[in-house]
């Protein structure tokens, strides 16, 4: 009974476990319907890239969503863990750069044979990086999130965008003038009849409760910034990115800090009060001075401590194409 049963799974392509003539229902099976399709794939497969930081090599888990199109419509599918396969081996041996990305995306595609003419790969991490304190020196770990695009058209070219985000504080520049105006009025109205005010009283005045600038309001904000690079020149790392935006807004939140620290804090935001218009057109700007950078998309968010909404406003070069 066991040798007539082994002869019909033989003859069927069931080998009973050797694993070189198991059934391949892709290549073999037929589609319910014809059709191409625009992208087949899988999201957070799970894996392992390194990148260069400033202790060292960082081995950072990853979460990867993969595709490729399937451009025969009599095929009834992809070879999904071909696409697994090509990823662990990239991330394996290299470190994480715009050219892996390229070189990954035409793997893709090729494992495919003649099933497939695109491919698309979408990647986030999170990248700790150490960060002084303003003046203290003290050193404590800000973790940023990452996140790499690649897509490789029908026409064989390849598009490489690299996004973060960075948290600031943004200090209104209405409130600070309305704040202004407050301690003007009282000035006036302690030394308003006083024809020689004397530096002493003056200072001893500031002192008080009366003395205080009243506080502007200011918010925790974020700029959302993808830029695209050349997979094929030397790319802008992850670290020139965050320290470009941060640089532009003036204001980037802290890791480890003194009292020192919180008064210059304070004094950086009195100095750089930012609309979200403004904020946006300085990350901007600093974007299109970078020229490894091709094109760039920027979001930046208010997130109002006067209002239950946020104030958010967006920039984007004229060449930036939507991923």
């Amino acid at each position: 009974m066991s040798m007539e049963l082994w002869a019909v799974g033989a003859s069927s392509g069931w080998s009973g476990g050797a694993v070189g003539n198991l059934p391949d229902v892709v290549a073999d099976g037929r589609p319910r319907s014809g059709g191409s399709l625009d992208r087949v794939g899988m999201t957070g497969i799970e894996t392992l890239v390194t990148l260069p930081s400033a202790d060292g090599l960082l081995r950072l888990p990853a979460l990867v969503d993969a595709f490729v199109s399937l451009d025969d419509p009599s095929a009834k599918g992809i070879h999904m863990s071909r696409m697994v396969l090509a990823i662990e081996r990239a991330f394996s041996s290299q470190d994480l750069t715009p050219s892996l990305l390229g070189e990954l995306l035409e793997r893709m595609r090729r494992d495919q044979g003649t099933l497939s003419r695109s491919a698309e790969i979408r990647l986030a991490t999170s990248y700790p990086v150490p960060r002084r304190s303003l003046l203290s020196e003290l050193t404590g770990r800000r973790i940023y999130p990452l996140t790499w695009i690649g897509t490789l058209d029908r026409e064989g070219r390849v598009r490489i965008q690299l996004g973060t985000t960075v948290s600031y504080s943004s200090t209104c520049p209405c409130s600070l003038a309305l704040a202004r105006e407050l301690l003007l009025d009282r000035f006036r109205a302690r030394f308003g009849d006083v024809e020689k005010i004397l530096v002493a009283d003056a200072i001893e005045w500031l002192g008080t409760e009366d003395g205080l600038l009243p506080v502007p309001h200011s918010q925790r904000s974020s700029a959302e910034v993808r830029v695209e690079v050349d997979p094929q020149s030397q790319p802008l790392s992850p670290l020139e990115l965050i320290d470009l935006i941060e640089e532009a807004l003036g204001t980037p939140v802290q890791a480890a800090v003194k009292r020192v620290d919180e008064q210059e804090f304070a004094r950086r935001n009195g100095a750089n009060p930012l609309f979200c218009e403004d904020a946006a057109r300085q990350v901007a700007a600093a974007l299109a001075a970078e020229p490894r950078v091709f094109a760039h998309h920027v979001r930046v968010d208010h997130h109002e401590s006067l209002h239950p909404h946020n104030a958010v406003a967006y920039a984007s070069s004229a060449n930036w194409v939507q991923s």
